[in-house]
């Protein structure tokens, strides 16, 4: 697959290359139909996947697999911020139930 940045083209923003392997039968059908249509290939095949894209996005099965997907990286988002706050010490905007000291006492030196 290839995969490459382009400049802006007709509306799409920013394009971006990629290549598709089609059987011979399945590149002769889709030539056919950008000529009945009076499309090139590469709109025909954009056409298709944003028609795709559309349909999938309502598909609930696609759907609930997205907010497990959505749930996972909440957990994992949650784990490693209290492992950053471990690690730097860094308040959680909860009380420390430990006894206070003087910031002196805590360097190890006194006034």
């Amino acid at each position: 697959m290839s995969d490459s940045t382009r400049a802006t083209n007709a509306g799409y923003g920013q394009i971006k290359t990629l290549a598709v392997r089609l059987s011979e039968d399945v590149r002769a059908q889709l030539d056919v139909i950008a000529q009945l249509n009076d499309r090139t290939v590469t709109d025909e095949i954009r056409l298709a996947i944003e028609a795709w894209i559309e349909k999938t996005k309502s598909d609930p099965s696609v759907l609930q697999r997205a907010q497990f997907v959505r749930d996972e990286i909440e957990r994992e988002a949650a784990t490693k911020r209290g492992a950053i706050e471990a690690i730097f010490n860094k308040p959680t905007g909860k009380p420390k139930t430990s006894s206070s000291s003087s910031p002196d006492a805590e360097k190890g030196g006194s006034s």
